[in-house]
């Protein structure tokens, strides 16, 4: 028998069922272009949380929070991209939105696999003010094939401006890049317009300048001809610090009609690029040294996780609160211009070592990161897969017109074809020298294209001839990996190449996402011991070359090597899985050890004098990549056993124990002093990363001739570069006391 309250609850579904259909009709209409697209919007708020916006008939628009529940954010949140809701908000929490309140009285069952499949009052027919938008927060677990949309950016109205360009004032100048002073034009649905100048303010050229990838502006820029000038813009007022113009107050005229620009004329600014970006640059410029901030991660220019220096370590940023206000200020400080995305989730890869900064709340106008208010970190703040990362504006240089790729399946591979200036100033594209060609000469090959990060730098691409271009023009390339073109690169002056012929010419394989390997520094100077190892132990170690020349003179079985022993934990904090170059098919078996190498080299194991000469050294072929643990919400996908698959996923760490064969520096041979221990993972860019300024670790060593102690183990890139002069000038340890 049914109680009191339950059947009141069953009488009340059933009026309820039988009103949906008169007062909300089944489900909303489809969209009569076909495009409905949603994002997350408003403040303060993460990546995987916000105002639920919905893009219906060209125009973006809110959900009412009646009637809302978990059932429709989960739907919502799969639209977004996310595995499901885990709450949802109502009352405008992340603030009021504008323009059309889309759907109202949704009802969802929470499968569906469209918010068209839900039930609702239909598309635009609502009761409610935008101080009822709904919001949700979605599990941070993204959907297979989905893209990463950790992104906080500027939500432009559309049917205000689309997109802002420069128009240089003289043709003399129209060839040159970047474009630093011009007319500024607005384009709208029904073309390109003007903003009238009149009270334009270098507060509004700032803003601008900041579009466009520069970090100032200078304050004054001639005047352009006013006659036969559009004018769809007037009375713009900025304050300076917004990220994007549309955020400025400005009045508009009507679509299709203009309005006169009284004793003006278009609006236009003159702005100064940043170093990277000057006119006749040196392409080898380096960010000022002195700067306390710092982009890792990033496959191009200008973006990249956030790293502060304090002290003389750097460190990252936690990502609550973080926006465009504070992220422009990163730009800006680094010689870009204002924030186009700020990133959270650690959308750039994770750090290592400390956080520095959480709840950082710039007006926009600081001159540096630490002069914003901001909050110290403790450990049960942030994590860092809660890191900040920026993707700032930067100026157009039309790099991409001068390479290109051809041959390959997709727009992402191919032979590598370079335009170079010929005789008489005419220009020919010509082929790249496979010699020497690795991953790191890809990895500015994909960033001059535009096409992200490098995934293989190809030494050979007979299976890419399709063009019928011949000719070698660069050979002998030598790249960071940091470089904004190849021709900044260091190169052969004449073209030398030793096995000619196109299918000899170098190629790549670009991707989004790398991976990126750092060791674990602390680990070793935690685990560090000698052994004396008798040498009936050492067959196998020897067979693989673990052990130093003067072990083939021992008298075997007879006698023991000294071993400089610590374990190497390597964390890919990538946002790709790290797999060996090779395929299983091409592994080498080793019998003695009984395993497979997947790569003949993986870490390079250097003991240096102060002066940087090698006394002692040891290499680690990577007999088992594997996932030894991994991070909350990462499950593990390479494991050794049964001829498994190798390789190190995103978000996990390989522990190679300090009690297993060739994880040691043979010193016999090597006198008590002082010394550097180094350690360099993937040394032979063999596999692409995002980046390789982290694959080396050093540590001061003191060996008494007894016993050893490290201290000051550090990543290559993780040091100030005066900290980095002060290690590389140790003078030794005077006792084995470490403070």
């Amino acid at each position: 028998m049914l109680r009191g309250g339950l059947w009141d609850t069953v009488i009340a579904l059933v009026l309820w069922a039988v009103w949906l259909p008169s007062c909300l009709g089944q489900t909303p209409s489809p969209s009569q272009d076909g495009t409905i697209k949603f994002r997350l919007a408003g403040y303060p708020r993460k990546h995987n949380e916000g105002r639920v916006e919905v893009f219906y008939n060209g125009e973006w628009g809110t959900i009412c929070d009646d009637d809302f529940t978990l059932a429709n954010a989960h739907v919502l949140c799969r639209h977004l991209g996310f595995v499901e809701a885990l709450s949802w908000s109502h009352s405008a929490k992340y603030g009021v939105g504008n323009g059309k309140i889309w759907l109202d009285n949704v009802i969802c069952g929470g499968s569906e696999n469209s918010i068209e499949k839900c039930v609702s009052r239909g598309w635009g027919n609502s009761d409610c003010t935008h101080q009822e938008d709904a919001g949700v927060v979605c599990k941070d677990e993204r959907l297979p094939g989905f893209a990463d949309s950790n992104i906080i950016e500027m939500q432009v109205d559309e049917n205000r401006m689309e997109k802002i360009r420069l128009r240089p004032l003289s043709g003399a100048h129209a060839g040159r890049m970047p474009v630093t002073e011009g007319v500024i034009e607005v384009k709208f649905k029904e073309g390109w317009g003007h903003i009238c100048n009149t009270g334009w303010t270098t507060k509004n050229s700032r803003v601008v300048c900041g579009m466009m990838g520069f970090p100032s502006q200078k304050t004054t820029a001639k005047k352009s001809s006013s006659h036969q000038n559009v004018y769809r813009i007037h009375s713009v007022a900025c304050t300076g610090n917004e990220a994007h113009l549309s955020a400025c107050t400005m009045e508009f005229s009507k679509a299709n009609s203009t309005a006169p620009c009284p004793n003006g004329g278009a609006a236009v600014v003159n702005c100064v690029p940043g170093p990277l970006f000057t006119q006749g640059r040196a392409r080898r410029v380096k960010l000022n040294p002195m700067s306390q901030v710092r982009l890792k991660g990033g496959a191009k220019a200008g973006e990249g996780r956030v790293e502060v220096l304090k002290g003389s370590e750097w460190g990252t940023v936690c990502d609550d609160r973080w926006n465009l206000q504070s992220a422009s200020v990163v730009c800006r400080e680094l010689g870009f211009g204002t924030a186009k995305e700020a990133l959270t989730g650690a959308r750039m890869g994770q750090g290592m070592g400390p956080i520095y900064m959480n709840e950082v709340q710039c007006r926009g106008d600081e001159k540096s990161l630490w002069d914003c208010p901001h909050k110290s970190i403790t450990a049960e703040d942030c994590k860092h897969m809660e890191d900040a990362s920026v993707i700032c504006n930067i100026p157009y240089m039309g790099f991409e017109k001068s390479i290109r790729l051809t041959g390959g399946r997709t727009r992402l591979e191919g032979r590598v074809e370079l335009l170079l200036p010929t005789g008489s100033e005419m220009r020919d594209w010509g082929l790249i020298c496979g010699d020497g060609w690795t991953s790191r000469e890809a990895m500015v090959v994909c960033r001059q294209l535009g096409l992200g990060h490098a995934s293989s730098g190809l030494r050979e691409t007979w299976y890419w001839d399709s063009s019928n271009v011949t000719e070698m023009v660069l050979s002998g390339v030598k790249c960071k990996g940091d470089e904004m073109t190849l021709t900044d690169c260091q190169h052969h002056p004449v073209v030398s190449c030793k096995r000619a012929g196109a299918q000899f010419s170098a190629g790549v394989i670009c991707t989004d996402t790398a991976s990126d390997l750092v060791l674990n520094a602390p680990l070793v100077e935690q685990t560090v011991y000698i052994e004396d190892r008798p040498l009936h132990l050492l067959y196998c170690a020897a067979e693989e070359n673990c052990l130093t020349k003067s072990a083939a003179q021992a008298n075997w079985p007879y006698g023991q090597r000294r071993l400089l022993r610590f374990s190497s934990q390597i964390h890919n904090i990538g946002k790709s899985d790290f797999r060996p170059r090779l395929g299983r098919h091409s592994w080498v078996w080793h019998e003695c050890h009984r395993h497979y190498h997947s790569m003949d080299i993986f870490t390079y194991y250097d003991l240096l004098s102060l002066n940087g000469t090698k006394v002692a050294d040891g290499h680690k072929a990577s007999f088992c990549l594997e996932d030894t643990a991994c991070h909350e919400g990462v499950s593990k996908r390479y494991e050794c056993a049964n001829f498994g698959e190798q390789g190190i996923t995103a978000g996990c760490w390989d522990l190679y124990r300090h009690d297993i064969d060739c994880q040691w520096i043979d010193i016999t041979d090597v006198k008590p002093g002082n010394y550097i221990l180094q350690v360099i993972i993937n040394p032979n860019f063999e596999v692409a990363e995002s980046d390789f300024t982290n694959n080396a670790m050093r540590c001061n060593c003191k060996y008494d001739g007894h016993r050893v102690w490290l201290h000051k183990c550090h990543l290559g890139d993780s040091f100030s570069e005066e900290a980095e002069k002060q290690f590389e000038h140790y003078p030794g340890q005077l006792n084995n006391k470490i403070s």
